[in-house]
């Protein structure tokens, strides 16, 4: 089981191989006996990378990846296809919560002495029993809680810089809103849409003019009891026992298709039909396709109001990636860092 603070900020990291997002700086289980059974790598506690002269050792690298991709525990390891990408993701996290704490304590930061036993009393809330956090202890802190406590104080330094560096700073006007939305204006448009159900007649793939001429005959039949329909269970009904497309397995119902995944000859026929009506037979190559409007809904532009919230979320989750990726890049710069 995994053990984190509650209060400290998460971190996000792209990693685009193995389509996962990040992890945590505060303190978490991972024993030796469970990575040795759940993971390809070995906690030996040795180094696998030195920042500024700080050892950050294969036990913190293999919680990161925990932290990335928690469902390695449950499934024997992790994907071999993610694998590389996930370590490489975990590596870099570990490597920048260093420089941030190295950041805070070269600011001389310092933690209130009640805000940090408020946060070892949240941290020790996690655990079911004192036997549990005893093993904990054991097991990720050498049986020492003066190191836990010293690990949480870290996690809140790190967690101070972000705020001030990061967080703070992380904001969108309505300015900055209304222009996105002025110069991606395509991506809030929408196609025209229809909802209808369908009834195919399908002949042979290479038929002979006799087939062609008795597939005809079944679609004219067809199209018959069709417009004797007068409601969508009717014609959904009829599509179940007659229909020989797909379709025939869900009431025949198309549901929203835009206008675009049509072919030419549906979609006229669709915009001169009102809602509830009955085409007549449509060819489409071979085969006969009747259809039934549900309802037609016009293209248009989502106005900014309808897409505010949204916009407003994803400028910040960038704005904040953005922020988050050039704090590393300044720390970067003046470190030294070097992979064991």
């Amino acid at each position: 089981m995994k053990y984190q603070l509650p209060i400290c900020t998460f971190l996000a990291v792209a990693l685009s191989a193995a389509s996962a997002q990040v992890a945590s700086h505060a303190p978490s289980a991972i024993s030796n006996t469970a990575s040795a059974q759940t993971s390809p790598l070995q906690v030996s506690d040795k180094p696998v990378a030195r920042v500024n002269g700080a050892v950050l050792t294969d036990r913190d690298l293999l919680r990161e990846m925990y932290a990335i991709f928690p469902y390695a525990q449950q499934h024997n390891g992790f994907p071999k296809a993610q694998e590389a990408a996930i370590r490489q993701g975990a590596l870099e996290m570990i490597i920048f919560e260093e420089l941030v704490y190295q950041e805070a304590v070269r600011r001389k930061l310092t933690v209130p002495a009640e805000k940090l036993t408020h946060a070892e009393a949240e941290f020790r809330k996690q655990f079911n029993s004192p036997d549990q956090y005893q093993q904990y202890l054991q097991t990720e802190m050498h049986g020492s809680e003066q190191q836990l406590r010293q690990q949480i104080r870290r996690s809140l330094l790190i967690e101070q810089v972000l705020k001030t560096d990061v967080e703070l700073k992380d904001t969108v006007t309505p300015a900055e809103i209304q222009a996105y939305y002025a110069k991606n204006a395509a991506r809030f448009s929408q196609p025209e849409t229809f909802t209808f159900q369908s009834i195919s007649i399908v002949p042979p793939l290479k038929d002979t003019p006799e087939q062609a001429k008795q597939a005809q005959k079944k679609a004219e039949d067809a199209l018959h009891q069709a417009k004797a329909t007068k409601s969508y269970q009717d014609f959904g009904l009829l599509a179940e026992k007659i229909s020989e497309d797909d379709f025939r397995v869900n009431m025949g119902d198309h549901k929203a298709v835009s206008s675009d995944k049509l072919p030419p000859q549906v979609v006229k026929t669709l915009q001169g039909m009102q809602s509830g009506q009955v085409s007549g037979l449509i060819r489409i190559e071979s085969a006969y396709t009747i259809i039934r409007l549900n309802a037609n809904t016009p293209a248009r532009t989502k106005p900014l109001s309808e897409v505010k919230s949204e916009l407003k979320t994803d400028l910040l989750k960038s704005k904040y990636e953005k922020l988050r990726s050039n704090l590393a890049k300044q720390l970067r710069a003046k470190a030294k860092i070097e992979m064991v």
